[in-house]
């Protein structure tokens, strides 16, 4: 009796499976059909992305990120469309389908997976990204970091995959006017630049690291399109395309580490102190 009921489980279980497939597969179908009878409208779309990414001058400026590679006469600057404006892409472009996972972690690095289907052409991307999580002595991140990690890079795999579908000769034209959203206007220049700076020293990024960085004589050199450089290499940071130490070198990161150590040591400090009042 008992063989006869593990003989009943087994096409159970593949029955199970096959229903799911079918029911993804019928899912997609159905909206597949949805897409082709309610196509986008492309100038409603930009229209749309144009609205959202200039709300203000802030949303404008998290929409691109720039940071440096290389050194000496191979260094040049990379920029690009950041995470934040190819989630309002998605968003605008409607009948797509987006979605990211981890697919690795070796000890070394964190692997995701992005993949994105535009549900009107048929045409589907399947793009990975890696992010070390390791430090420069090798030491493995703590669970936590490797954790905030693995969210980075499941956001830059988001990013890849959608622009890879939406065609960059449909958007060109709108990134374009969105970066001169971006610059602003010549009188919030110098309010932004203590702002960005403070930011970045905050972070140990010395000042003249900084304009090193943006190739700037002095602070009040920094005009408006260094002031984007520099804001947009922020975003990079923020979003995890790139870290501190890696944009300004490993004397930041000790920095920054000596920093926190002394931060930590005096929280240290003040809750010994608290709890000795307490017990008084």
């Amino acid at each position: 009796m008992g063989n006869n009921e593990n003989e009943a489980l087994v096409p159970t279980q593949v029955l199970e499976a096959s229903a799911l497939e079918v029911l993804n597969r019928s899912e997609i179908d159905i909206q597949i059909a949805t897409a082709k009878q309610y196509p986008r409208d492309l100038k409603k779309v930009l229209g749309n992305v144009r609205a959202y990414a200039t709300i203000d001058e802030e949303t404008a400026e998290d929409c691109f990120y720039a940071l440096k590679r290389g050194k000496g006469s191979d260094e040049n600057l990379i920029e690009g469309i950041s995470v934040r404006l190819a989630e309002i892409f998605a968003s605008c472009w409607g009948n797509l389908r987006v979605q990211t996972r981890i697919t690795g972690n070796d000890g070394k690095t964190i692997t995701a997976q992005g993949v994105c289907h535009d549900l009107e052409s048929n045409l589907a991307v399947c793009v990975e990204v890696k992010r070390r999580i390791t430090d420069r002595q090798g030491r493995t991140f703590s669970d936590d970091m490797q954790v905030v990690t693995g969210n980075a890079a499941s956001a830059i795999a988001f990013r890849n995959a959608v622009l890879k579908v939406i065609p960059k000769a449909v958007t060109k034209k709108v990134v374009n006017e969105i970066k001169l959203v971006a610059l602003g206007q010549a009188g919030d220049v110098e309010s932004k630049r203590v702002a960005t700076i403070k930011w970045f020293n905050q972070r140990g990024v010395t000042t003249e690291q900084i304009l090193n960085y943006i190739e700037a004589d002095c602070v009040e050199s920094i005009d408006a399109e260094k002031l984007l450089t520099l804001r947009s290499t922020a975003t990079a940071i923020k979003e995890g395309t790139t870290t501190v130490a890696e944009t300004f070198g490993s004397k930041v990161a000790d920095a920054a580490g000596q920093a926190a150590k002394i931060k930590e040591a005096a929280e240290k400090t003040a809750a010994a102190q608290a709890a000795a009042t307490e017990k008084k």
